[in-house]
């Protein structure tokens, strides 16, 4: 088998794994990878802004609206007005939402970030380097793409920002 091919089927099985786990996901939990990471991030802090959320994924004010709608739609989080600025929103995990937390899958990512972190530095560094390569390759340096290993919906960063792609 040549190079090529022994590097197709790498990235399809990278493809596979992450569609596998958010079939699993969507099973066992009833939400998609990006909406359980929404979630995750709001039980860890208690009380969040959308921005807050969105500066952390790495994705458009505009996906995570859309991400906290679904939410809100089967009981896992709250909005409410700020009490300091009522200009602001906070987002808050429900009860439904931590027990989901809890006793969902283990995420993907989190064991990629566990095995990422027994890596040497070196190594760390060659394969971040590999993946810039390989997206760059795919054309997809500009896609709008939060730290989420998911099949679910990715925007062009440019578009969903209201730009026009250069």
């Amino acid at each position: 088998m040549d190079r090529v091919d022994v590097s197709l089927i790498a990235l399809r099985r990278i493809l596979r794994a992450t569609e596998l786990y958010g079939r699993e996901l969507a099973q066992a939990a009833g939400l998609t990878s990006a909406q359980f990471r929404v979630l995750q991030i709001v039980a860890e802090n208690g009380s969040v802004t959308p921005t807050a959320v969105a500066t952390r994924m790495g994705i458009t004010q505009a996906t995570v609206t859309s991400l906290i709608t679904k939410l809100e739609a089967h009981g896992m989080i709250v909005r409410h007005r700020s009490e300091s600025d009522r200009r602001q929103t906070n987002i808050e995990v429900t009860a439904k939402g931590r027990y989901t937390v809890e006793h969902a899958p283990d995420a993907l990512q989190q064991r990629f970030v566990r095995e990422f972190n027994d890596l040497a530095d070196w190594e760390q560094a060659q394969l971040i380097a590999s993946l810039e390569k390989v997206a760059s390759m795919l054309g997809a340096e500009r896609l709008d793409a939060s730290p989420v290993l998911s099949v679910g919906e990715i925007h062009d960063g440019a578009k969903a920002n209201g730009e026009t792609a250069a």
